[in-house]
């Protein structure tokens, strides 16, 4: 045990150290820190959570990214067919970064009870979608089968079913733009309804009918190997932009790439206003963090003004001194970082779970608030807090090295 630390533990130990002047100042500075904490780790906790669960919201009807023909457009209807037997498909062995590779097609249709109808999207997919985004947003039923030659099932939102008065097993009938002169009435299918999802994401819900592709592709009356388009799921979504570069470098010069950053710029740039949301938090809580610390040390020199100069005339050097202080403001600092830590993560945790706070779907997109928990930014948001304060108190103490010994020592 060296000298400094020595020094430092009987001085957090001593009545003096608690007294009537330091205790307040001590108490409101573990305070500051603790709150801090507790705001930065809430703001990372909702702020990425809502990014991520908004991120993969639109993931689960759209992919990261999709291949569709030059003719096509951005649309939600896939108008001009391209060739589902590509080089690229099921394996995008040219772009590591690509997880998944799956075939969609869309078509506008419009769904007509007794007493209401509603125009929605029939989103048609194959065997081989993937459905890990979607498992979350199914509250009745089940998904698709789609094993069969033509499946006649489909699945609905709880939002269209609510609204048009559908239940689990009811037969819906959908019709469609009709392409032939010649036909006097729309082309139209019956689906029997097998699952109800509700993502939370109004814009989808309000116009999604989940088929199977094969029924897409005979009212378009396609080739049986033609489709819409593919859709990516990629490893990497932070380079997202990358990834589809490299993806339409590799696709032939008849097909191109959108992302669903290109896709949806409204919400993605949306999104982005988060991560200035929450550095501005970051900022604030680590400044007032920092003042208080100075002024709880600045208030322990003053009170210890006597120790510093019998210290001083004994030998002990400014930065031997200046140590002392420092391993009490650690202490100060860590004791704030325990509380704040125990306190914020628990709160975290009551959300994540709990699903306390709600918010309304057609602002946030979200039924309630979403929890991303992830121990790098944790660590960082305790490390870069003790770093940056510790910095900080360097300043006031400097102050050290201007008390003089003999002064010190008659202080009172």
């Amino acid at each position: 045990m060296n000298f400094e630390y020595f020094i430092s533990k009987k001085l957090i130990t001593s009545k003096s150290y608690k007294s009537k002047v330091s205790s307040p100042i001590i108490k409101i500075a573990i305070t500051a820190i603790s709150i801090g904490i507790i705001m930065m780790l809430l703001a990372f906790g909702t702020g990425y959570g809502l990014k991520h669960k908004i991120r993969d919201k639109i993931t689960a009807f759209n992919g990261h990214i999709s291949i569709k023909g030059f003719n096509d457009n951005q649309s939600n209807q896939s108008i001009y067919p391209i060739d589902g037997n590509q080089a690229f498909y099921p394996n995008f062995e040219d772009v590591p970064e690509v997880m998944h590779i799956q075939k969609t097609a869309t078509k506008y249709g419009v769904i007509r009870t007794e007493t209401d109808f509603e125009g929605i999207v029939v989103k048609g997919v194959s065997t081989d979608y993937n459905w890990t985004y979607f498992d979350e947003f199914i509250t009745q039923g089940r998904k698709l089968d789609l094993n069969t030659k033509i499946s006649k099932e489909a699945m609905m939102s709880e939002y269209l079913a609510n609204r048009l008065g559908f239940k689990l097993g009811d037969k819906v009938i959908v019709y469609f733009l009709n392409n032939n002169s010649k036909r006097k009435t729309p082309p139209s299918v019956a689906l029997t309804l097998v699952g109800f999802y509700n993502s939370g994401f109004q814009e989808f819900d309000k116009q999604f009918l989940i088929a199977d592709i094969k029924q897409i592709i005979r009212l378009n009356k396609w080739d049986k190997n033609q489709i819409g388009e593919f859709e990516l799921i990629v490893s990497d979504f932070e380079d997202i932009e990358n990834t589809r570069i490299k993806v339409y470098e590799n696709i032939g010069s008849f097909l191109n790439a959108f992302s669903i950053v290109n896709e949806y710029p409204t919400i993605f740039e949306w999104i982005k206003i988060f991560d200035v949301n929450i550095a501005l938090i970051v900022v604030i809580m680590i400044i007032v963090a920092g003042i208080n610390m100075i002024t709880a040390l600045l208030v322990l020199i003053l009170e210890q003004t006597r120790l510093v100069g019998i210290l001083k005339a004994l030998g002990a050097q400014n930065f031997s001194i200046s140590k002392i202080f420092l391993y009490n403001a650690s202490y100060l600092i860590l004791r704030g970082l325990l509380w704040g830590n125990l306190i914020g993560i628990s709160l975290l945790l009551i959300q994540k779970y709990g699903e306390v706070i709600t918010l309304n779907p057609e602002n946030y997109y979200v039924t309630h608030a979403p929890i991303y928990l992830d121990w790098t930014y944790i660590v960082g948001i305790n490390l870069g807090t003790v770093c940056i304060c510790l910095l900080m108190l360097l300043l006031p103490s400097f102050i050290i090295s201007r008390i003089s010994p003999v002064k010190a020592i008659k202080f009172d």
